[in-house]
């Protein structure tokens, strides 16, 4: 079985904004020939986790010890590009309903953040001090280097989403304090 991809270059200033903009657009791209190679293996693991939720990528483990102190209900990751030499890793990550991770910052001194791809489910998007965004498969969220934020699964759906660190300077992640229930709560249901 042969796949074709064809690329249109289009010119543009090479300023920081243009690049942003490229690499998200190749992250789209690698994460939709990623999931199409991996389809068959993804519906057999998701099908032994959880029967209700379909989604075309692996479900993964429970996330280890270390990481599950930062989330509030079950999430799950399984990372799906590893290599170092392409310097951005990519993880698909499930959460249950309700489930959300705490305030959190992906630090870098240049370049950095993160990109979310919602695969499937319904989840919240938020950043400090502005109101939360509902990302529903096929949304992209851009998150920029430095910007407090949190992200999770809605009450009553399981959500999952692609997890692209894109690469930067002096780059590490803060974890910080919990979503609360009450800030949570106050969403729409």
């Amino acid at each position: 079985m042969q796949c074709g991809i064809s690329v249109i270059l289009h010119r543009e200033p090479k300023n920081e904004e243009t690049m942003r903009r490229i690499a998200c657009r190749q992250a789209v791209v690698f994460a939709l020939l990623i999931g199409s190679a991996g389809t068959i293996h993804a519906q057999e693991n998701t099908m032994r986790e959880n029967p209700i939720f379909g989604q075309i990528f692996p479900q993964g483990e429970k996330l280890p010890e270390e990481f599950s102190a930062y989330f509030i209900g079950q999430a799950y990751r399984a990372p799906l590009v590893r290599d170092e030499a392409l310097n951005c890793p990519v993880s698909n990550v499930t959460f249950s309903p309700g489930c959300r991770n705490n305030w959190h910052i992906h630090k870098a001194s240049k370049g950095g953040g993160q990109i979310l791809l919602c695969t499937d489910g319904e989840g919240w998007y938020q950043e400090e001090g502005k109101p939360a965004v509902e990302i529903l498969p096929g949304t992209v969220i851009h998150i920029p280097a430095n910007v407090k934020h949190w992200h999770g699964a809605t009450a009553e759906s399981w959500f999952a989403h692609l997890a692209f660190e894109i690469p930067g300077e002096d780059s590490s992640n803060e974890w910080l304090e919990p979503v609360t229930n009450k800030e949570y709560n106050k969403l729409p249901q």
